[in-house]
């Protein structure tokens, strides 16, 4: 994914590019990852972190990133897939290790198909595996 002057990516969901968001962005898809709101804060360092909140939340609105809560109280933001929403294929498993508080995306291991009582209708599902990683293993 790239995102240069005219934000293809932007564009394509609606959002009109403006310096924050294209800023907001490139530091989502540099970081190849969920992050939090603190991280970009660190990330970005030349905004302020309710102007990058501001363009999270509108990014999330349209579909741009999805958000997942990781376990530890705090929401992350990762880049969107789908070419109109977040799909079910962008909602794919994560772990969150218990040690260095890291979350690490497993995009090959797709959440399975929940069939929804009637009358219940499914937005969004966060799959978190919670747990130790390798790194953290390794030095215990």
């Amino acid at each position: 994914m790239e995102c240069y002057h005219d934000c293809p990516i932007l564009e394509k969901k609606g959002v009109k590019p403006t310096s924050n968001r294209i800023i907001v962005i490139k530091a989502l898809i540099a970081a190849a990852g969920p992050v939090s709101l603190a991280e970009l804060d660190e990330i970005i360092g030349t905004m302020d972190r309710s102007s990058i909140f501001r363009v999270l939340t509108l990014f999330a609105a349209n579909h741009v990133v999805h958000a997942l809560e990781d376990g530890s109280g705090t929401l992350r933001y990762e880049m969107c897939d789908g070419e109109d929403e977040c799909t079910i294929d962008d909602m794919h498993t994560h772990f969150y290790c218990e040690r260095c508080h890291r979350t690490y995306c497993f995009k090959s291991i797709h959440i399975p198909a929940i069939e929804m009582p009637e009358g219940f209708t499914m937005h969004s599902i966060n799959y978190m595996v919670k747990g130790i990683c390798p790194r953290c293993a390794e030095s215990m």
